[in-house]
């Protein structure tokens, strides 16, 4: 088990420090966000417990520049209020700085619900894994910003 620290609210985004990474990400309404870290194609989920002001964040040391990241977060499924959340569905950080690689469409359905022609199409949740098909989030050498 990975070794996670509370960490800072603020700023949002991945951010390095030369011994660990601050990560940080808003959600109102998520009941559980996770961390999903990426080597060698293998997914480690570290859950972030620390929230403020509807920022989940954690701090992960000895975590640095090219590591691969991505999140997995939990909430209601209700489209009727705009909640389409979903854990089958790995979700890039809206604050990264850098994304490594393209959408793989063939790989994976990368939306939270299962696609058809009908006019409610989004009211069943997919629960298909789409690890594979998305790109992921890279923690890079702030020198490089």
């Amino acid at each position: 088990m990975r070794e996670l620290w509370p960490g800072d609210p603020f700023p949002l985004g991945a951010t390095w420090d030369g011994g660990g990474t601050n990560f940080s990400i808003f959600s109102e309404h998520a009941t559980k966000v996770e961390l999903c870290l990426f080597d060698d194609g293998e997914e480690e989920r570290v859950e972030l417990t620390e929230r403020t002001a509807f920022n989940w964040h954690g701090y992960v040391p000895l975590i640095g520049p090219g590591q691969r990241y991505g999140y997995r977060v939990h909430g209601p499924y209700d489209p009727a209020r705009g909640h389409r959340f979903n854990p089958c569905k790995l979700l890039l950080d809206p604050y990264a700085k850098s994304i490594e690689g393209p959408i793989l469409f063939d790989a994976g359905n990368v939306l939270p619900y299962v696609p058809t022609v009908e006019e409610d199409a989004d009211l069943e949740p997919d629960d298909e894994d789409d690890a594979d098909a998305i790109p992921k989030c890279v923690v890079i050498d702030p020198r490089f910003d």
